[in-house]
């Protein structure tokens, strides 16, 4: 019977559309063409360059890999605010202005003075109102020089796609470095996901290089039509202007990643950098 399923998967995949049954609810969904994906993949495919990688935070989940590129960066802005917040307090070890936001905690857990950052009670998303907030508004607020050099890093459960379609390419431009972890991309194959997420990564892409890919193993690889694709994914860009030269990353995983939980570890696939 498996073995029967799975013929009549891969001839559903190759009519480009999937079929859901659950009870007496059946749904036809178009799925993406392969070809679209290895395309956007390839886009994302990151750069070695002429700055070095380093690792802000703990040696697990909630540590990211950034260029050590940090001088002069005013300030980092930190929605999805979690029980670990070392890489805050490294970002703030580094001169950097705190500005979290989270509407489902009272407080950030930071080993800081409460007037050494700024907390806002609110989700970050794609409107204003009394529980979310747009990155434009949050950033206004925090009355810094719009000239000024920020960092991003986003971690907020699946919320990032409706906030970066939002965001408007100058506050994009404003900041140096984004670190984003991206959720679901298993979904590619829906192709209305895809549209919208590819409409975000090529927004990303008109004004920063990928530089790292670490693949968040709690939750494991989707593979359909020989493409893996991590389902959670931590994605490091960095400004253009900043790049001096670079060529394609050949080695995964860095020296400085480490799994993000105890579950089996997952290696970055080398359809993602090969």
């Amino acid at each position: 019977m498996r073995f029967l399923k799975n013929i009549i998967k891969k001839e559903l995949d190759k009519r480009n559309f999937m079929i859901i049954n659950k009870s007496d609810i059946r749904l036809e969904i178009p799925i993406t063409p392969k070809d679209k994906i290895v395309s956007l993949i390839a886009k994302l495919k990151p750069y070695h360059t002429n700055i070095e990688l380093i690792r802000l935070g703990p040696k697990s989940d909630g540590g990211y890999l950034v260029p050590n590129d940090l001088e002069d960066i005013k300030a980092c802005f930190s929605p999805g605010v979690d029980q670990v917040s070392e890489f805050e307090n490294d970002c703030y070890e580094r001169g950097m202005k705190l500005f979290l936001a989270d509407k489902s905690v009272i407080k950030p857990n930071l080993s800081l003075p409460q007037d050494n950052y700024s907390f806002l009670k609110k989700f970050v998303g794609c409107t204003t109102n009394e529980d979310f907030i747009t990155m434009d508004e949050w950033v206004d607020k925090s009355e810094i020089d719009e000239k000024s050099d920020l960092l991003l890093q986003m971690d907020i459960e699946g919320g990032e796609y409706f906030t970066l379609i939002n965001t408007s390419d100058s506050l994009m431009k404003q900041f140096r470095i984004i670190v984003i972890e991206f959720h679901n991309l298993q979904l590619f194959w829906n192709h209305e996901f895809f549209k919208m997420n590819e409409t975000i990564f090529n927004k990303i892409l008109q004004t920063h290089t990928c530089v790292h890919i670490h693949p968040n193993n709690c939750c494991g690889m989707d593979t359909r039509l020989d493409v893996d694709i991590p389902r959670v994914a931590e994605f490091t860009f960095l400004r253009n202007d900043r790049i001096k030269q670079k060529s394609l990353q050949k080695n995964f995983p860095h020296k400085l990643d480490y799994d993000n939980t105890a579950n089996p570890h997952i290696a970055l696939p080398k359809n993602w950098y090969n």
